[in-house]
């Protein structure tokens, strides 16, 4: 399948000194694209918590190469690489919309919890959604 694409526009509170989008701000662009990229499997984390089901990181791996900066449209591509029992992994990269350039990697480790926290199998309808996002 081909990654989930959701595009994103920095906004002035989130650039650095240097006119940089700050580092932090990465973090939360691919929050916010696997947030609409499960809001488009229908399988938003609103409806996921209802049911009693958490998603949760626990784990985040963010390499950084080029800077973008508040005149850029970036584009976040957000594909799962592999579901495990209780746990999937994900990888995310933002990209410059105008040029296609990379400039921001993620590895991402996703984990399914209860409502208390404790990790748990996903329902199997979430697991065929998720399967919607998976590099094939």
């Amino acid at each position: 399948m081909a990654a989930h694409r959701t595009t994103i526009t920095p906004r002035f509170g989130e650039l650095d000194p240097y006119n940089h989008v700050n580092h932090a701000a990465y973090i939360a662009y691919f929050e916010a694209a696997r947030c609409v990229a499960l809001d488009d499997i229908d399988m938003s984390l609103s409806d996921l918590s209802d049911r009693g089901f958490q998603i949760v990181v626990t784990k985040l791996e963010v390499q950084f190469r080029q800077p973008a900066t508040a005149r850029d449209s970036l584009v976040v591509e957000t594909q799962i690489q592999e579901m495990k029992r209780v746990s999937s992994n994900w990888r995310q990269q933002i990209l410059r919309e105008s040029d296609g350039a990379v400039l921001v990697e993620a590895q991402i480790t996703l984990g399914i919890c209860d409502a208390n926290g404790k990790p748990t199998r996903p329902p199997e309808d979430l697991n065929q959604s998720l399967s919607r996002l998976a590099v094939d």
